[in-house]
């Protein structure tokens, strides 16, 4: 008598390892072709696809079972969906059971949000995650934790303070802390910590070979990149060079090794020959699973081939597109570059003044566009121009003020626009106004999440505390205390803190003194007699110039004069006595005699150079006043009628 399939199945279940998942599922076939109501069955079954990875086989599966046991099969139905990119239905599916029910459901949850780049709701599941007894999980949490803070630092959030490494951590750690420094520009430090991860790879007793050297690529080509942003160009195609030889399995990581690779590479005379290279590169995209900034970089980089090879037309096209269906204004990096790709591209090769006036006219069109106004701005301090460069900012921002949106005064008062016109301002000597610049910003940003102003709100409280004004000193406090409420015990906004409100609110300096380093502690290792004996640098001063320079205490040696020397005449004889008259006129010489009677007779009435004696009249006191004698008119003779 044949087994019943269903038994048969559970008897295989029973087992305790099952590694033959192919077996699974055609046991699972089997008993439901017997039975099709069988949810046991139809639940196996799905499982069985997932661990083959036929996730597209698993949705359809799910989409072939009753509703009754959808309520089942919710945590396989998000992974099928997250696993096969529809990220959104996968959040749907989610939401509609609710992730707090199910700790499997929540780490489900946090991987859709990181890879739909919801790093804040990521961060926040894994947060939970790790407080609510983690168990074995603990290090995969605090893996992933660091990941979605590290990708939260490429989208302009400054965290790399919270990621900090323990040596106790293992090399992933160390990799995703790398990442957070490498996006908030701490090079060095992300250097080391890719050192690190490198050897803690290497020497991971955990990890087969094959293993070490799939982990070791994103490393090393982590180490390439900070080698290219150092400056260190040889080392970084070399890195790159050697990835690229091997066979690698990441599509991700090939495409993103390639893009770079290229970019870095020294560039070709015929545009064309990297055109080719690159269009190889963005044909694999489509199987790729990049984020998007990487692939907007990407996308950037194919315009800017096309601008190489004489396409402005059709890089105009697109990003006159993509700029009509953008708000405006924004501060959004990639809104901004294509702002300037679309300049480069109107531009149609214009240089000085003709440049100006086309970029200008699309000004007129685009008054909010900020990517156009700073590429203006740059041409104009470029071209020596700092005052119309300030004067076009101002005017710029001017406009975002009458505007009187929440969207137009959060650019107007963003920490990139505000540094560039204070810095301006300064080069034109404009330091009070620089100053209320600061204080407006500040003043904005007060009612305000500071997370996108952090260094905004630093340098206007390190600016307003050598003001000697309460006023300024209270905005400078309010500043520090908004960011140390924020960032939760900085450093840097509790010593602003302490300096700020020191003078008018000495009770609440004393809660954060205890955060700060110790006098001790600053100036250990520091050699102060040293530095006494060494004494005071000092700066000249921009009047000096102008001022008297006080007599010198000691007689100054008298330069020794260049002497020239004497040239002789060719006929000159030695001994000879030069003539006494040879600087006189001709006539006025004695040895002069002119040829003829007509010129005996002009000789008497004309100068030759010489001085003509003009009749005077005295004045009491010296003077004398010329007068010219007016000669006596000959009488004309009267001719014929």
């Amino acid at each position: 008598m044949p087994q019943d399939p269903a038994a048969a199945l559970g008897a295989l279940l029973r087992q305790s390892s099952i590694e033959d998942h192919d077996e699974v599922l055609k046991a699972a076939n089997a008993a439901i072709k017997a039975n099709r109501n069988d949810i046991d069955s139809q639940h196996t079954r799905i499982i069985a696809l997932l661990k083959l990875d036929r996730f597209e086989d698993a949705l359809r599966a799910i989409a072939d079972v009753p509703i009754t046991l959808h309520s089942r099969i919710t945590l396989e139905h998000a992974y099928a969906l997250y696993k096969t990119g529809q990220l959104d239905e996968a959040t749907k599916v989610l939401q509609s059971y609710g992730v707090e029910k199910n700790r499997s459901l929540q780490h489900i949850a946090a991987q859709v949000a990181y890879r739909a780049e919801r790093f804040d709701e990521a961060r926040n599941i894994y947060s939970r995650l790790l407080d609510t007894d983690p168990v074995d999980e603990e290090n995969d949490i605090a893996i992933n934790l660091r990941s979605a803070f590290a990708q939260s630092s490429w989208l302009g959030y400054s965290l790399a303070d919270k990621i900090a490494v323990q040596d106790s951590d293992g090399f992933e750690l160390c990799y995703n802390a790398a990442c957070a420094h490498i996006a908030s520009g701490s090079l060095e430090t992300a250097a080391e910590l890719l050192q690190r991860a490198s050897r803690l790879c290497d020497s991971s007793d955990d990890l087969t070979e094959e293993d070490k050297q799939a982990e070791m690529r994103p490393i090393l080509a982590q180490q390439a990149y900070v080698f290219a942003k150092l400056g260190k160009l040889k080392e970084a195609i070399d890195l790159y060079t050697s990835l690229s030889s091997t066979k690698e399995e990441d599509k991700d990581l090939a495409l993103i090794i390639g893009n770079n690779l290229v970019a870095l590479e020294p560039k070709s005379d015929n545009p064309y020959l990297v055109e080719r290279r690159f269009s190889s590169l963005t044909a694999k995209e489509k199987d790729a699973k990049l984020f998007q900034h990487q692939s907007n970089i990407l996308w950037r980089n194919r315009l800017t081939v096309d601008l190489q090879i004489l396409k402005g037309a059709g890089v105009k096209r697109r990003t006159d597109t993509l700029l009509a269906e953008a708000n405006h204004p924004s501060t959004s990096a990639n809104i901004g570059i294509l702002s300037v790709l679309n300049a480069a591209a109107s531009s149609q090769g214009t240089t000085g003044k003709k440049l100006l006036k086309n970029l200008q006219g699309l000004a007129q069109k685009r008054p909010h566009d900020v990517g156009l106004t700073l590429t203006i701005v740059q041409i104009q301090i470029n071209n020596g121009h700092t005052g119309s460069a300030l004067s076009i900012l101002e005017s710029f921002l001017q406009r975002l003020e009458k505007a009187a949106t929440d969207d137009s005064e959060n650019v107007r008062f963003s920490p990139g626009l505000v540094a560039l016109t204070v810095t301006l301002l300064r080069a034109q000597g404009r330091e009070s106004t620089a100053k209320a610049e600061l204080v407006k910003a500040a003043t904005h940003w007060r009612s305000r999440q500071a997370n996108p102003a952090t260094s905004l709100l630093e340098e206007a409280g390190i600016e307003l505390m050598r003001s000697s004004n309460l006023q300024d000193l209270e905005l400078a406090g309010a500043s520090f205390q908004k960011l140390f409420d924020e960032q939760k015990g900085s450093d840097i906004a509790a010593a602003g803190l302490v300096a700020s409100l020191a003078p008018s609110d000495p009770s609440r300096v004393e809660q954060h003194l205890q955060n700060l380093p110790s006098v001790d502690s600053l100036i250990e290792g520091i050699d102060v007699e040293a530095l006494l004996n060494a004494g005071v640098a000092t700066t000249t001063s921009k009047t000096s110039s102008g001022l008297k320079r006080a007599a010198p205490s000691a007689p100054a040696e008298k330069p020794h004069k260049r002497r020239r020397k004497i040239r002789l005449p060719k006929n000159y004889v030695e001994g000879t006595k030069p003539d006494p008259e040879r600087w006189l006129p001709l006539r006025d010489r004695s040895s002069y005699r002119p040829k003829g009677k007509k010129g005996k007779k002009k000789a008497g009435e004309s100068t030759q150079g010489g001085m003509v004696k003009e009749e005077t009249l005295g004045l009491v006191g010296g003077g004398d006043v010329k007068v010219e004698k007016a000669l006596p008119s000959k009488k004309k003779k009267k001719g014929r009628k």
